[in-house]
């Protein structure tokens, strides 16, 4: 999601002021709403446990909504509906592919409960003990979550300005930072519990809103999928080339490789994003992990059916070059179907519709925002702070005061960031975070938690070689420069003519991990010791509190 498309979008769908207002209304609502359960639920003593992963007292279903939540983020609600309303077989292979990223958290949920505790450093340590392997793993994580943190927040405050009719770039950055301030204040006071009420919340309203606007796009259609689908090719200007692939990035070779690149991304990098590891720590245990995992794939998979129906709703009612007249890559789709169906109902009930939409996407954003931030706060408390630099010696108390505080060094850092970036075009960090956390995050947890051989050394090339070859590789690519789309528009240097550069970082990322290992195995032979199967017992059968 970028910025300046919801903006675009709040300001150009029918409506006008008063669904403006209606809309900050509910917003504020929400805000309210959401720090008075922030402070109700926040931790009640000053540890680790409670802060971090709220004292496991959430129930598999509760963790399965909040999981659900993780991943639904506005670029996955928005960018998902308007590509199956302006590009059709495209926009429908990454729904699925996005459910598919839940399936396979599934295969390696159960194992990284099992090894993990708080943080990627904890799943990582066991098998390369030491403060260098803290180091990595918190270097991996804030190299994720800062360009998703970045990207949601600009859109989320460029959005708020326009909501409350400013347009300079002055109000945009000042929206940004009250936004970042909203999100440091529900992660310092309501830690993972907190948090997790906020997600579960969101869900809920997300949810219920997806619901009641495939139930009205099927309305308009009879309730026949039939009509549906022939009212989405007739009306996205395809015609009979609407549900044939090569529309999002070209029919060319390269184009194919490009969008296979983006679902490989999704699928991979999805299950491997930080925050979504630091939340299944949070279930009680490896059998519980699994349990909310499937459940979090039903929900989802419902989810991303009420998406496609809406998109395809997009393109029958409004049609495809309308919305492309507001925003080419269609990310307004859901926000102008509402004000379109919702046109066709007289006051209030009208309004609603377009109010819920776009509240929805505001409570994805701020919930979004603060599962990112406490992710990589306890990366840097806990891993780098409380392991590598006091060498485990930090008190508990200690340690969730220096966690609260790293919130606000995050927080701060990405509403800078934000700020700085406000009217660029920064949907290509989607990629970028994507394709990093699946070249480093994953090859390290799969490396870690399933090959004997794993050592410091691969390890260490996997993270650092993993995040110098995905950013070498971004920055090369038309994401960074090349085209109007890019980061930087106004300049050209690209190498590779590809936007998701997944197929060639995510290989070079398990390349590196077991170069590495083998490197280091010359470098320093081991022993073998009962040290493996120990670790094989925890990580299959079941988890030994640390």
């Amino acid at each position: 999601m970028t910025g300046l498309s919801l903006a675009a979008g709040l300001t150009s769908v029918p409506g006008g002021s008063e669904d403006r207002a209606m809309v900050l209304a509910a917003f504020m609502a929400f805000v309210v709403l959401s720090l008075l359960l922030c402070i109700l639920a926040g931790p009640e003593g000053d540890t680790t446990a409670d802060f971090y992963t709220g004292n496991r007292s959430l129930t598999p279903v509760q963790n399965a909504l909040a999981l659900t939540g993780d991943y639904i983020s506005a670029a996955t609600l928005l960018g998902v509906s308007g590509l199956v309303a302006v590009a059709g077989h495209d926009g429908i292979s990454l729904a699925v592919s996005s459910c598919l990223a839940v399936g396979l958290f599934l295969l390696l949920a159960g194992p990284l409960r099992n090894a993990g505790r708080y943080t990627l450093g904890d799943i990582l340590a066991p098998r390369s003990p030491g403060p260098s392997s803290r180091i990595a793993a918190a270097t991996a994580t804030l190299a994720v979550c800062l360009p998703f943190l970045v990207l949601q927040l600009a859109g989320a405050g460029s959005a708020t300005a326009h909501l409350l009719g400013l347009t300079s770039l002055g109000a945009e950055q000042l929206c940004t930072a009250f936004v970042g301030v909203l999100m440091i204040c529900y992660t310092v006071l309501g830690g993972m519990r907190g948090t997790s009420l906020v997600q579960i919340v969101k869900v809920a309203v997300v949810f219920t809103t997806m619901l009641l606007l495939a139930f009205l796009v099927l309305r308009h259609h009879h309730f026949d999928p039939g009509a549906l689908l022939t009212a989405a090719e007739q009306g996205s200007g395809l015609h009979d080339r609407y549900f044939e692939p090569g529309h999002a990035v070209g029919d060319s070779a390269v184009g194919r490789l490009d969008f296979l690149s983006l679902q490989l991304s999704v699928v991979l990098g999805g299950a491997s994003m930080p925050h979504v590891l630091m939340r299944i720590n949070s279930a009680a245990d490896g059998v519980t992990a699994r349990r909310a995992t499937r459940y979090a794939i039903a929900i989802m998979a419902v989810f991303f059916l009420c998406v496609v129906i809406a998109g395809l709703g997009a393109a029958g009612v409004v049609g495809g070059q309308e919305i492309r007249a507001v925003d080419s890559s269609g990310q307004m789709a859901l926000l102008i179907l509402a004000g379109e169906l919702g046109g066709g109902t007289s006051g209030l009930p009208g309004n609603m519709l377009y109010t819920a939409v776009a509240c929805s996407v505001f409570v994805t954003v701020l919930a979004v925002v603060a599962g990112i931030a406490l992710s990589a706060a306890a990366a840097l408390a806990h891993d780098l702070h409380a392991h590598a630099a006091r060498r485990g010696r930090l008190s508990e108390r200690r340690e969730v005061r220096s966690a609260r505080w790293a919130v606000g060094a995050v927080g701060g850092l990405g509403i800078l960031l934000a700020a700085m970036a406000q009217g660029r075009n920064l949907q290509s960090l989607t990629y970028l975070a994507l394709t990093l956390a699946a070249s480093t995050v994953l090859p390290a947890c799969l490396y870690g938690l399933f090959w004997s051989r794993y050592n410091r050394t691969g390890l260490l090339w996997t993270v650092y070689g993993g995040v110098a070859c995905t950013t070498a590789l971004y920055v090369c690519s038309l994401s960074f420069s090349g085209t109007p789309a890019s980061l930087l528009p106004e300049h050209d240097f690209h190498l590779i003519g590809l936007q998701s550069t997944a197929v060639l970082a995510v290989p070079a990322g398990f390349l590196l991990g077991w170069a590495g290992s083998v490197a280091g195995r010359r470098a320093r032979p081991t022993q073998a010791t009962g040290t493996d199967a120990r670790w094989r017992e925890r990580v299959l059968v079941g988890a030994r509190e640390e």
